[in-house]
């Protein structure tokens, strides 16, 4: 592991610390921000070379420099040692703001040169089904035949990061903490019930209560947690006295769903996403009958974040129609 350097003397300190803030933006290398980027989700110097495809020694110095330039240790480092100091974690923070501008330029370059082909990043929560969304889609398209889009899926929070960082355009999510640097917009509420498949002993029995529950096995998504967005599934689980033990835990809902009908456990799912399975005899609601936990659905979008025609075309046909359906409609039982 490479040593740091000795830290700056407090007048060399204290005379960075004067200069103007002008005289800083213009004199600080971009590429020394974006080494230092990947040096601060890095496990060590030799890793964060590896991950440029630049040389242990370069690294090193870029880091120097910075540290010399802004006149604070950034990063803590010494033999099993590499943490970022509270002066480099507040630089992180910023420098993922930046790092997003930057990377949205060319988009914002290519959608000047024709405003109908900009493309839209979703970053989307698991089998979401929801009329109103493909309908704001179909629309989009209809209006904006040139623009594209992908559709990202993996867990909520890292959703949310995505769209906070600028690498998304929009988030569809479960939300359990609000950031206040995010706007947020209720798309949809669904309910949750508990399921389980057909080699499960509980499968096809009628008249079951919560007491006949006791001590299965469950398995359920990695946000089903007190703390995290799906947390009165955690509470429900917690009532049907469940066994402790998670066996299965996936961020994808269709990844739960084959865990519950290979038998694997008990595990919640939202209700009217897997009508059909139902009806199909792949899965078998268990107790709670009623009651049911209810989820939000949220579209998440960064107000920062300089957004190109279609983006906003697409966030515009969203919100319009949110705004004109009373939730009871785009509530699913």
């Amino acid at each position: 592991m490479t040593q740091s350097s000795p830290p700056l003397s407090p007048a060399a300190t204290r005379r960075i610390a004067e200069q103007p803030p002008e005289r800083l933006a213009r004199d600080l290398d971009w590429n020394l921000l974006r080494t230092f980027l990947v040096l601060a989700e890095a496990a060590s110097i030799t890793d964060a070379a590896d991950r440029l495809g630049l040389k242990q020694p370069t690294v090193s110095s870029a880091l120097k420099r910075l540290e010399d330039r802004l006149g604070k240790r950034l990063i803590d480092r010494s033999p099993g040692h590499f943490q970022l100091t509270r002066a480099g974690q507040l630089l992180h923070k910023e420098v993922v703001d930046i790092h997003g501008a930057v990377l949205r330029l060319g988009t914002l370059i290519r959608d000047v040169a024709d405003e109908v082909r900009g493309h839209v990043r979703i970053a989307m929560a698991s089998h979401v089904i929801c009329p109103l969304f493909d309908a704001a889609l179909n629309a989009f398209h209809t209006a904006h035949p040139h623009a594209t889009l992908s559709i990202d899926i993996s867990a909520s929070r890292e959703g949310i990061a995505a769209v906070l960082a600028r690498r998304a355009s929009i988030g569809v999510c479960l939300v359990h903490d609000k950031s206040p640097k995010l706007e947020y917009r209720r798309l949809y509420r669904e309910f949750f019930g508990l399921f389980c498949g057909p080699s499960h002993p509980l499968f096809g029995r009628e008249g079951l209560t919560k007491a006949d529950l006791v001590g299965h096995s469950s398995v359920s998504f990695v946000t089903d947690q007190m703390s995290d967005a799906l947390r009165p599934v955690t509470l429900m689980r917690a009532d049907a006295q469940l066994e402790d033990q998670v066996v299965g835990t996936s961020a994808h809902l269709e990844e739960v769903r084959r865990m519950i009908i290979a038998g694997l456990g008990i595990g919640p799912l939202p209700v009217h996403v897997v009508r059909r399975d139902i009806e199909d005899g792949l899965l078998w609601p268990l107790p709670p009958y009623d009651a049911m936990p209810a989820i939000d659905v949220h579209v998440v979008w960064n107000p920062k974040a300089v957004m190109n025609r279609a983006e906003a075309a697409l966030l515009e046909e969203l919100l319009r129609r949110i705004d004109e359906t009373p939730i009871a409609e785009r509530t699913y039982a």
